[in-house]
């Protein structure tokens, strides 16, 4: 079994790094490089970026396509599924568990523009949230310092501060990351917000939705063997893929923190 994930950028890898630690199968990567980041383009360029990345991932034999991206998921994932047989799995800002975890707080999804804006988002809220607990943030330049490697930096912080300053998060009981590069910056914000607020992604319930349809055993051995690819080019060069490896590593402390 081959599983393929596609994200604009490396944000995928968060979701990949999860599926890594659960499921027996072997995987793809890919990172569209060239035209990162998704989430202030127009739809169009959006859903042809993503159907030329899934066309090359089951020309190189992938099973399945996770789109480890939600502004992918948000703009394409509909109009994959009717055009490909084979199972594509999108992601979800996880709304509805946070919500769960106190009916009367409020939940704050920061996402890109796209995603925030997209129908898909509306459905979603309008679904799970009757009591129009939900807002919505915007953080585009978060892509951006994820794609130059800046996790830690003064303008991460600088620029978090200033987005988060508005809201009284005593109201809050959770911020949901609805874009899968902001996993990078879970300690920044986990300094910035009230220990009472929760940070939740939507990985776990992606990964448990790609068992489910799969039907897919937790990896026995913890073993499995992963090819990159840039844009539709194989990821060869040593430094590169220690900078994937390094990534991953950066993943996995960030999985600590909620």
């Amino acid at each position: 079994m081959k599983i393929a994930f596609f994200d604009s950028g490396i944000g995928g890898l968060s979701v990949l790094n999860e599926a890594k630690d659960r499921l027996d199968a072997d995987f793809l990567f890919y990172a569209d490089k060239d035209n990162v980041p998704y989430g202030e383009k127009p739809k169009e360029d959006i859903l042809k970026y993503v159907d030329d990345a899934v066309s090359f991932l089951i020309n190189e034999g992938a099973n399945a396509i996770v789109l480890a991206c939600n502004t992918a998921t948000s703009v394409a994932a509909k109009i994959l599924r009717e055009k490909y047989d084979l199972p594509i799995i999108g992601m979800e800002p996880a709304i509805k568990y946070a919500l769960k975890l106190n009916d009367e707080k409020r939940v704050l999804v920061i996402a890109t523009p796209v995603t925030v804006k997209g129908e898909k988002m509306k459905e979603l809220i309008g679904r799970v949230d009757k009591a129009h607990l939900t807002d919505l943030l915007a953080l585009p330049k978060l892509v951006t310092f994820a794609e130059a490697g800046k996790f830690e930096s003064d303008n991460v912080t600088k620029y978090l501060t200033e987005k988060l300053t508005p809201y009284d998060f005593e109201k809050y009981s959770a911020v949901v990351l609805g874009c899968t590069h902001f996993n990078y910056f879970k300690d920044t914000l986990r300094n910035l917000l009230p220990q009472s607020v929760s940070l939740i992604d939507g990985n776990e319930g992606t990964v448990n939705e790609l068992k489910r349809r799969l039907d897919l055993n937790k990896n026995p051995s913890g073993e499995n063997s992963t090819e990159y690819f840039y844009s539709g080019k194989r990821v060869t060069d040593k430094n590169e893929l220690q900078k994937l490896n390094n990534l991953l590593l950066r993943l996995n402390k960030m999985q600590e923190i909620k």
